[in-house]
């Protein structure tokens, strides 16, 4: 007798997202391919993709991401989207032969197709908010640029230690406000030589350097430190210096504009007081959490499963007598890094963390195995805080009550 449920199953469908285009493919409920097409990344592409779906009465698709247009455009439409990452996928393969290779049509026939055969393993999209969404488009820029911020100040500092070896550690930080101001006035040795301590002296006041350090420390750096070239190969590399100066500059006032966006975003959100009352969580850090978890509290039904895609938890494999415990490198980056760098400073403020990692640190493991545990640790309590929407209050937590009072 034949499954009513096989006969009267919707169709499934898969979309391989490239950059310019996108490859549809729908099976039917026994795995024959009904339809295929590419459709180009515009809206006219958008709207023809989606009007396909519908005609074949397609209402769950199968994608290797979770952003962007054409997932906004098929959950707009009333689409079930369910993500099966690369990762998943380039293993998928193998169920239909052993070549591997990879191909456009074929992997969305694979998505299509795995989506048939294991839809009670799939778990449907569930889409942050609007707010979320932009405040994370904010917070990512903003990681961005300091990472282009560090590279550049990295080719600045190689290329000074050639040039001008005096403004390299002559303060604090190379890409500080003063320190780029000062080789805007001075690109060159030859410039700097100019300067005395008195001089000097008139400048940082004129500039209103904070006088952390002494003028005359800061001349005697200047002075002690090798020559660099003078000259015309000197003029030829302040024009150098002036290039990376100007770069940095244009990239720190951009980071200070989306601090100041972010702020005004985070203030407003409806868990920033989650994330806020974290210790030692600031308003960057804070957004980076918020941004990374998200706010479908679907998404994460245990704390297990934050700590998983995390990889705050270890991957275990087994096989006959065979255990290894290993490091879980598939996981969300991006979420783990805010996880990671949140945990790593909270210790300073906790006495519960610090108390986690120093006996991780003194049974002999890595600063970073240790952060990775403390985390964990970390995630139980801030799942829990998401999930009933309030904010981390040490006075409630019992764990922590529990080491303040063998401590006192």
């Amino acid at each position: 007798m034949q499954d009513d449920t096989l006969t009267t199953a919707p169709p499934t469908g898969g979309i391989d997202w490239a950059n310019d285009s996108n490859e549809l493919c729908i099976v039917d409920v026994v795995g024959q391919v009904v339809h295929r097409s590419n459709t180009a990344m515009d809206a006219a592409g958008l709207r023809k993709l989606v009007g396909q779906l519908e005609r074949h009465a397609v209402d769950r698709v199968a994608i290797e991401r979770p952003d962007g247009p054409v997932v906004d455009a098929l959950l707009a439409a009333g689409i079930e989207v369910v993500v099966i990452t690369p990762r998943q996928v380039k293993n998928l393969r193998s169920r239909y032969g052993s070549a591997g290779n990879k191909d456009d049509r074929f992997d969305a026939f694979v998505l299509a197709d795995t989506l048939r055969t294991d839809p009670g393993r799939l778990v449907a999209l569930t889409p942050d908010t609007p707010q979320t969404l932009a405040l994370r488009a904010a917070v990512r820029a903003r990681t961005d640029l300091v990472e282009t911020r560090v590279a550049l100040c990295n080719q600045l500092r190689a290329h000074l230690k050639i040039v001008f070896p005096g403004a390299v550690g002559l303060f604090s930080d190379l890409d500080s406000p003063i320190s780029l101001t000062f080789l805007t006035r001075f690109p060159t040795a030859d410039k700097a030589a100019w300067l005395s301590t008195k001089r000097l002296g008139a400048w940082l006041a004129a500039n209103r350097y904070c006088g952390r350090t002494k003028t005359a420390t800061l001349m005697d750096r200047l002075t002690t430190a090798p020559a660099g070239h003078s000259g015309d190969a000197g003029d030829t590399a302040g024009r150098t210096t002036l290039a990376y100066v100007a770069a940095l500059q244009a990239i720190v006032e951009q980071i200070r504009v989306l601090e100041a966006d972010i702020a005004e975003q985070l203030a407003v959100h409806p868990d920033a007081h989650i994330f806020g009352s974290l210790p030692r969580s600031g308003m960057v850090r804070a957004a980076k959490l918020l941004v990374e978890i998200g706010d479908a509290r679907g998404r994460f039904p245990t704390d297990a499963s934050l700590a998983a895609l995390a990889g705050a938890c270890p991957s275990t494999r087994q096989s006959g007598r065979h255990h290894v415990v290993t490091f879980r490198w598939a996981c969300d980056k991006k979420l783990r890094d805010a996880v990671m760098d949140f945990a790593g400073d909270s210790r300073h403020a906790s006495p519960w963390a610090a108390a986690i990692y120093d006996r991780h640190r003194s049974a002999g493991k890595t600063h970073q195995h240790a952060v990775r545990i403390l985390a964990r640790a970390w995630l139980r309590v801030i799942w829990r805080c998401w999930q009933d929407g309030v904010a981390y209050d040490p006075t409630r937590h019992r764990t922590a009550q529990q080491h303040l009072a063998l401590t006192a």
